[in-house]
């Protein structure tokens, strides 16, 4: 764990509890296992006598909350235990769809508007009581409705607000689909962090034969919206990047979008290259496939998707389909929101674990250090790439 001196000469801001909603509960405990690990190993003798450290080290951070629903759809949220001057990380993925509940006789999968209801819920249930509250939500509830086009609503930033009103203090998501949405609360904390290091030390795990450097690697964005991320990418690895260009039919709207006609790529010369497509989001999953199917086309050695959220809208067939005909070789997606079981039956996939990073966020948050290693990874994933191409062990955080 980086900066680990840091911590032990940094004194916590209150008892650390985590809030694990049933959304994040699988996460949550992943979490909680390593920051048990964490605190066991620090080396602080002021932990065993100093009364600030009161709760430090303990066997399970998790809070028993529920969320039960009454049989006409309503529900509430309560806590088993007291939660008084504790420092509480509250965990939640809005995109979990297999939680159900009763309605009238009828089951209902939870929908983001559900998750958002209970978050709220659980924020009410300790307000007044917790020291503080921090807010973690991978995946931005309502981020793709981040700017106007037209009469129509505001519903990230409007979101973000209402929080800010209930009194959390900060706000921890990933890959906001627009970062620029934290505007609307300029007077809180709110931190995003970004996957790259992750995604290319899965993408090392599991391909022994990668060659990173300008003759065999190029880094390809699917769309100018995600050119921030790519540019990031291809410059931390020294490889050259493109764009695909989405040409859409404005004079149709389709699911509420302009469907797109076509992709036109932007960039370097392809031929027998290993690609690594990088994104946010993965919905349907219509758009990556195609253009990955266009860069085997341009005679691409390999395609790798690379998406911080699998949400897999549409279901895994299109993927099936594309894999055996050779339209793509891998795709890495992080487990920040809930993946199929099934999914992981597949070839082609690729986990990128996210909760020892989350766990690290929540001990430095917690002891309000900086995140500043966190926010540019770009050493790691330098040293990384080091131990790799000189083949030794490179297993790091």
């Amino acid at each position: 764990m980086p900066n680990l001196q840091e911590l032990e000469n940094a004194m916590p801001v209150a008892p650390l509890k985590i809030v694990a909603l049933p959304s994040a509960r699988k996460m949550g405990e992943r979490i909680n296992d390593y920051l048990v690990e964490f605190r066991r190993t620090i080396h602080n003798d002021k932990v065993k006598t100093d009364p600030a450290f009161q709760g430090y080290i303990e066997e399970n951070y998790l809070t028993a909350v529920e969320t039960p629903r009454f049989g006409s759809g309503e529900g509430k949220a309560l806590f088993r235990e007291s939660i008084r001057g504790k420092d509480l990380f509250l965990l939640v993925d809005v995109c979990n769809h297999s939680i159900t509940y009763n309605m009238n006789g009828y089951t209902n999968h939870m929908s983001p508007d559900d998750h958002y209801q209970d978050l709220k819920r659980v924020i009410s249930a300790c307000n007044g009581k917790a020291h503080r509250i921090n807010v973690i939500m991978p995946f931005l509830y309502e981020s793709r409705q981040h700017k106007r086009s037209g009469r129509e609503s505001l519903d990230c930033a409007f979101a973000l607000r209402e929080l800010r009103d209930m009194g959390i203090s900060n706000f921890i998501t990933f890959d906001a689909h627009d970062p620029r949405v934290q505007n609307s609360i300029p007077l809180n904390g709110f931190d995003n962090f970004t996957t790259p290091y992750q995604f290319i030390k899965a993408l090392l795990h599991s391909e022994d034969d990668l060659i990173v450097d300008k003759e065999h690697l190029i880094v390809i964005s699917p769309d100018e919206g995600a050119m921030d991320r790519a540019v990031y990418f291809a410059t931390v690895l020294g490889v050259d990047i493109g764009m695909f260009y989405k040409r859409r039919d404005y004079s149709t709207i389709v699911s509420g979008k302009n469907p797109i006609v076509a992709h036109e790529f932007l960039g370097e010369n392809i031929d027998s290259k290993d690609v690594i497509i990088i994104d946010d989001i993965i919905s349907s999953g219509q758009s990556m496939l195609d253009t990955a199917r266009q860069l085997k086309e341009m005679n691409a050695r390999r395609v790798f998707i690379c998406c911080t959220f699998g949400l897999f809208t549409d279901g895994l067939q299109s993927f099936d389909e594309a894999y055996e005909k050779g339209h793509f070789d891998k795709v890495v997606t992080t487990d920040l929101t809930y993946l199929p079981p099934v999914l992981y039956t597949r070839p082609y996939f690729i986990e990128a674990d996210m909760s020892k990073f989350v766990a690290s966020l929540i001990d430095f948050m917690n002891h309000d250090a900086s995140l500043n290693n966190a926010l540019t990874p770009t050493d790691k994933i330098h040293t990384i790439l080091e131990s790799y191409n000189n083949r030794q062990d490179y297993d790091l955080y």
